[in-house]
């Protein structure tokens, strides 16, 4: 199959821009030098681009074949993490920052899957997009390119991601839902201060807290549909100055998780009426702010099927259907605007004293599974192509 003699032909050069990229990982939304260095590698292939503001790029490649006006978008994530690196690589990053989540696998094969269908146009019909999306951790990426057109005319859209703790070459993908929606909320909880030997006459913020916590998890099954996965956790909360004083304030941080985009876009306003009407009761008042980070990330069933099939292609036997995750995944947007599924490549390293979770400081990814997601970047792209021109 060709998508992998190409994928083999150009390893070396995906995995040495691959080191290059973990050396100098930038943070969310500031991955300029990465963008610089995509864009000089873009500029020696000959292939046309746009700089996106204020990181990123979108590469296109039209097929020769025949003509079309068929478009699929394939996305790779460049930012990296706030995580001093501990691991024993030679091409650790020092800098404070790291790519504990992969991105720089992400980028270097779609870089790679340039290559590939560059040599491969006049074996297709239609555009394949190449994607190269900032502020994927911050949940802010992909709004910002779909505000500048990312997504226009895009029939179908596919994304990859590395997985540390999934078996190497081993590749998941969900029909439905596969990541939740996330939220990041805060509840201010407004009182007044007084001794703490006398609370009558103030009004205690820590105790009305304390309610709104206990009574937003009723949520999870007196307001929505039990059947319906939902999680609310609260992570922080923060309340008084001292033993002896009556709080009068009390701040309550936590996180919303859940599959269904119904309740989803419901979560902002049942959260406002319950903090608010609980901090009543105790005669506080409460401000809800709720920051929807990422959408429900919802596979496409046309999507699937083709991603499913580009992956056993690659990789004959070893793509599983995989759980959905409460993990978020801002590519979740694209799909809401276009048909598209996300796929999982298995990345574990061989020595089991250095498999850890993404997020981790000592995380590592398996340098092999770069050519198969090269591949898969690729025939994915060609085979949805290929559907839509039938």
């Amino acid at each position: 199959m060709k998508t992998k003699e190409l994928a083999k032909k150009y390893a070396r050069q995906t995995i040495e821009f691959r080191r290059e990229l973990h050396r100098n990982p930038e943070p969310s939304m500031k991955e300029f030098n990465t963008t610089n260095r995509v864009c000089e590698e873009l500029d020696k292939l000959g292939v046309w681009y746009k700089r996106f503001e204020p990181t990123g790029v979108m590469a296109e490649i039209k097929g020769t074949k025949a003509e079309s006006d068929k478009r699929v978008a394939i996305r790779g994530d460049m930012d990296a993490l706030e995580i001093a690196e501990k691991t024993d690589l030679d091409f650790a990053s020092d800098n404070g920052l790291m790519h504990a989540c992969g991105h720089d696998t992400h980028t270097s094969m779609l870089l790679g899957a340039v290559k590939v269908l560059n040599e491969m146009k006049d074996e297709f019909r239609g555009t394949v997009r190449f994607v190269f999306q900032p502020g994927e951790e911050a949940g802010e990426g992909a709004l910002c390119l779909m505000e500048q057109g990312v997504m226009d005319d895009v029939d179908f859209a596919f994304g990859i991601h590395s997985s540390s703790m999934t078996p190497m070459g081993t590749m998941a993908v969900t029909a439905g839902p596969s990541h939740a929606a996330a939220d990041r909320f805060w509840i201010k909880v407004k009182g007044k201060t007084a001794h703490g030997a006398d609370p009558a006459s103030g009004i205690d913020a820590a105790v009305a807290g304390s309610a709104i916590v206990m009574n937003l998890q009723t949520l999870v099954s007196r307001e929505f549909d039990p059947s319906e996965p939902l999680v609310i956790t609260v992570g922080q909360i923060h309340s008084g100055s001292r033993f002896n004083i009556l709080p009068g304030y009390c701040e309550i941080e936590g996180t919303n998780r859940t599959y269904s985009r119904e309740i989803h876009d419901k979560l902002p306003e049942v959260m406002t009426r319950i903090a608010q009407n609980t901090a009543a009761a105790f005669r506080c008042e409460a401000e809800v702010i709720v920051n929807q980070v990422a959408e429900v990330l919802v596979n496409d069933d046309e999507a699937y099927e083709i991603a499913k099939a580009a992956c056993e292609k690659i990789n004959p036997g070893k793509v599983i259907q995989s759980k959905p995750t409460m993990g978020f995944e801002d590519f979740a947007f694209y799909t809401r605007k276009t048909k598209a599924a996300f796929i999982a490549l298995g990345a574990m390293v061989e020595d089991s004293d250095k498999v850890y979770p993404m997020h981790n400081e000592k995380v590592q990814f398996n340098e092999d599974a770069l050519e198969i997601g090269v591949a898969t970047y690729a025939q994915v792209a060609i085979d949805a192509l290929e559907k839509l021109n039938k």
